[in-house]
């Protein structure tokens, strides 16, 4: 069992660096979408944000999400892993059997609560320097640091050290509320599907998934785990991206409430799109480092899933 648990968190770090890398480029028109204006749709963002930036605007803000996701995803993996184990313990007397989907859900939600705390600050920095349309420039830092065009942020650090000088640690925790929201049903509807998924396309008699089915079974829980999600994350990202140049919403509610005054349930959906892309190829990337760490275990991605083929929804998600 505890070689079972080292697997589970370098499967983790595997597999959150390589969804970072993967999905970053889409994550980054995802932020521009919901939180930006005047980009109108996702193609011509990627037009905008290439013809601005080259490609190298689609890797801004990479380079702490990437350093972090290691951890964020170790600590997620572990604590989805360790709290079906324990689950299936209770229940079966065996942390090894596979877990009833009420036990998938519970150890869902409770990664869902965990990821918050580790995952916010660091989609608070990612959103911020995405959200800096321009390349810094000192002179213009030191001339007009807030006026938008401008940078606010030189990098994660300074972009870190710049919130907690003005806002505390209440602004590192900025859109905390809408994560949560947002992650808990999110975990739910990815590890459930997941295990649903799973089951269905592994033989009959294979000891644990082969990685086709991993990687189909990833893509489809994270569509409808995005699908659904969408609204809270528009959400969330614009309560992080808020207070770069000027603060508009008061909080959760006040960003809702503006949000649908100002567009109609189209706020929901507009990145959609671009949503969906990036976050199954993050699930299918953990996946598939989980199933190279773990060849001897049960097919159901739960106690034994995490022991076996798993996926990690980031936060980003």
């Amino acid at each position: 069992m505890d070689s079972v648990q080292l697997q589970d968190f370098a499967a983790g770090l595997v597999g959150g660096a390589a969804s970072v890398v993967v999905g970053h480029p889409l994550d980054t028109i995802k932020t521009r979408l919901q939180a930006g204006q005047g980009y109108g749709n996702t193609l011509n963002c990627v037009l905008t944000v290439y013809r601005n930036e080259s490609v190298v605007g689609f890797f801004k803000g990479m380079s702490f999400p990437l350093a972090s996701m290691a951890v964020y995803s170790s600590v997620v993996f572990g604590v989805f892993s360790n709290t079906q184990r324990l689950l299936s313990q209770l229940r079966h007397g065996d942390p090894d059997s596979t877990p009833v989907l009420a036990d998938v859900a519970l150890a869902s939600m409770v990664a869902g609560f965990i990821s918050v705390g580790i995952g916010t600050p660091v989609d608070l920095v990612k959103i911020r320097l995405q959200m800096q349309t321009q390349p810094y420039i000192q002179a213009n830092m030191k001339l007009k640091p807030t006026v938008p065009g401008f940078p606010v942020y030189r990098g994660p650090i300074h972009c870190i050290r710049t919130v907690l000088q003005k806002e505390g640690i209440a602004g590192i925790y900025r859109g905390a509320g809408a994560m949560l929201l947002r992650d808990v049903p999110g975990y739910c509807l990815y590890f459930i599907p997941y295990t649903i998924v799973c089951g269905w396309i592994t033989p009959d008699g294979s000891i644990s998934p082969n990685p086709s089915s991993i990687w189909l079974a990833g893509g489809v829980a994270g569509a409808i785990s995005w699908g659904t999600a969408t609204p809270m994350d528009v959400v969330k990202s614009r309560l992080q991206a808020d207070g770069v140049y000027l603060s508009k919403y008061k909080g959760t509610l006040d960003c809702i409430l503006q949000s649908y005054q100002n567009e109609g349930l189209k706020c929901c959906r507009e990145d959609l799109e671009a949503s969906c892309c990036p976050e199954p190829n993050q699930h299918c990337g953990v996946g598939e480092g989980s199933a190279a760490l773990t060849e001897d275990s049960l097919p159901a991605p739960t106690a034994s899933v995490f022991s076996s083929a798993m996926d990690l929804v980031p936060g980003g998600h």
